[in-house]
């Protein structure tokens, strides 16, 4: 049946062509958006002003010598009709034969209410803007399909309101976001997309090759180290909205391009970060239209009225885990222990990993409401400072919720030249060795660290998975417009 009416609609364009009506005319005439007629309705219909509309069908219905619509544009939806008697045998079976719903049409007229009290707009002209050679989804009892969802974001905006509420919502929060940071005196900037060294995270990059320089170039994975030269160049305060790109695999929460802000202030700390943290997330909630108590995530009632949990990272697995990680300082005897608990681990991973499985495992799925994660071992966190009364640990935490979600990361910088060098170095041996996520040694990071750069706080937040959480969404894809998918099947 879709066939069949693409067909016809096919029909209907060559006619208007024959016809010398030009289907997609360059300019339209709009003299109020649908939002503008109804705001001011009262005194549109007391004069008797003629308006114009613009906008896409979204039904039509005919009752004898009358046929009602509504006509929706990028503010909202308005009934309009269109009387025989009004306009005329001629142009009224003009208007019959030609406009199907989803078209883009341009109305001009005066406003009336109907008998059941419904604002409306009695057409005198009508222009079609845009012929439409395909039926909308609705005309099929909508776009429930997920593949075809994602595949074509278009149809989906179209038939599926909430969806466009989920990115709405975004919005919002890109907004709010850049609004905090910008009140506090941080400055927006922008780091390269295309890197001669990826860093700043554990994960494996994509590549590509540059023709004139012939070299490798990479798409980066973090803007962390380019952040931190900014402040080694002088700048205190420092935020980045950035796309981000990481060769992993696909799930409900993973992404290869992907949306996170980073944020790096001199003078900070990880304690003062979580503070702002505290400052930061109600603001985020609210600008949702949330309330901080009671936010919904499934079958989930989180909290986000702060302050919030602090545990160590030893503790959360001494309490999720039933171990403790000091009795296993070597990578063969934790390895053993991790199996032991069911963690999928394997003889090549490195202590480093095994323990982010076992947190990932254990720990990870029993966190709701949020909770900051602090001083973790120093084998997971290769750009954070060390903690002065122990050093085996580093000052960083993660912000986890909603038994999935670790929604930020940060730390106190690591700003000693000579202990990040050292740790860039046993990153290599860990790539060596078949880790392909290790950080790689970035030589211009650690001149640009032995130039100084003062004791630094940073942090980085994942802005998909944000959405995700107070939108409801379980699915990254439902929150990316146009999502990464593998490739269709013929």
């Amino acid at each position: 049946m879709i066939i069949d009416e693409a067909a016809a609609r096919l029909e209907t364009l060559t006619r208007l062509k024959s016809e010398s009506t030009d289907p997609y005319p360059s300019t339209a005439r709009r003299s109020h958006t649908v939002m503008e007629a109804i705001g001011r309705y009262p005194a549109l219909q007391k004069s008797g002003d003629r308006i114009i509309l613009a906008g896409r069908l979204r039904a039509i219905r005919g009752h004898g010598g009358m046929t009602f619509a509504h006509l929706e544009d990028g503010s909202g939806r308005m009934q309009i009709a269109w009387k025989k008697d009004v306009i005329g045998a001629s142009n009224y079976d003009w208007m019959r034969k030609n406009l199907n719903v989803g078209d883009f049409i341009e109305v001009g007229g005066t406003l009336f209410t109907t008998k059941v009290g419904e604002k409306s707009l009695e057409v005198g002209e009508t222009r079609i803007l845009c012929k439409g050679l395909m039926p909308l989804p609705e005309k099929w009892h909508g776009l429930n399909d997920v593949e075809i969802r994602f595949r074509k974001r278009y149809l989906d905006l179209l038939s599926n309101s909430a969806v466009r509420g989920v990115f709405e919502t975004r919005a919002k929060l890109l907004s709010s976001l850049r609004a905090f940071f910008d009140s506090r005196g941080y400055l927006e900037v922008e780091t390269p997309v295309l890197q001669p060294i990826p860093g700043g995270a554990a994960a494996r990059p994509f590549v590509t090759h540059h023709q004139a320089l012939d070299s490798d170039l990479y798409l980066r994975i973090a803007p962390e180290l380019y952040l931190k030269r900014l402040i080694v160049g002088g700048f205190e305060r420092v935020y980045e909205i950035s796309r981000c790109f990481r060769n992993e695999g696909i799930d409900h929460t993973h992404n290869p391009e992907f949306t996170q802000i980073e944020w790096y202030e001199a003078y900070a700390q990880y304690q003062s970060l979580m503070a702002q943290i505290e400052e930061l997330l109600p603001a985020l909630v609210r600008a949702a239209g949330l309330k901080l108590e009671s936010v919904k995530f499934g079958n989930q009632q989180i909290d986000f009225t702060p302050p919030y949990e602090r545990l160590t990272f030893r503790e959360a697995l001494k309490r999720h885990a039933k171990i403790d990680i000091e009795n296993f300082p070597d990578r063969e005897t934790l390895g053993i222990k991790a199996k032991s608990l069911g963690a999928a681990v394997t003889v090549a991973d490195s202590r480093g990993k095994i323990l982010d499985e076992i947190f990932k495992t254990f720990v990870r799925p029993k966190i709701v409401n949020p909770t900051f994660i602090i001083d973790h071992p120093l084998e997971l966190s290769p750009l954070a400072k060390k903690k002065l009364d122990d050093p085996r640990y580093v000052e960083r935490f993660q912000l986890l919720v909603a038994g999935m979600f670790e929604l930020i990361n940060g730390f106190s910088e690591l700003n000693d030249p000579l202990d990040q060098e050292e740790r860039f170095r046993e990153q290599e041996k860990e790539r060596s060795g078949g880790d392909e996520e290790a950080q790689r040694y970035d030589a211009d990071f650690i001149e640009a660290l032995k130039v100084g750069l003062p004791p630094t706080g940073g942090a980085g937040l994942g802005i998909d998975r944000l959405v995700m959480l107070l939108t409801d969404n379980h699915n990254i894809k439902e929150v990316i417009l146009f999502p990464t998918l593998r490739p269709m099947k013929d």
